[in-house]
């Protein structure tokens, strides 16, 4: 079996924890593990200077912004795999456009976060790292 993937995202941000939420409830193949941005694990594992964004390694590729939602869409399959299709012939920069605009907002629509312990149920707790 493949090494899951994993998905690397702001831990502090409401956004990104409601998002992490909603992959888990989808995949229910495991495919995916997450851990922080600012943990250990992204330090040790993700190459120096990416963008302050969504991050995915997959199979061996780095994939950001809307390259890292579409992947993720894809790997959930069914419905969301047919949005990522649709998706994918927007040119990426109009995609990564859209993605900063949400990003840069983030902080001021959501509410700072509560800690990771709030997305994580038990069944859960295995699919994240430091």
């Amino acid at each position: 079996m493949a090494e899951p993937d994993l998905v690397f995202f702001d831990g502090r941000c409401g956004v990104c924890q409601r998002g992490v939420r909603f992959v888990l409830a989808r995949d229910r193949r495991a495919r995916l593990r997450f851990a922080p941005l600012d943990g250990p694990t992204f330090a040790r594992r993700a190459p120096r200077g990416l963008p302050d964004s969504l991050v995915v390694l997959a199979g061996g590729r780095v994939l950001v912004r809307s390259e890292a939602v579409l992947h993720i869409l894809r790997t959930l399959g069914g419905l969301w795999r047919l949005l990522a299709a649709l998706a994918a012939p927007v040119p990426r920069p109009w995609r990564d456009a859209c993605y900063d605009r949400v990003a840069r907002a983030r902080h001021r629509i959501f509410l700072q976060a509560c800690n990771k312990h709030c997305i994580i149920l038990p069944e859960w707790q295995d699919r994240f790292l430091p």
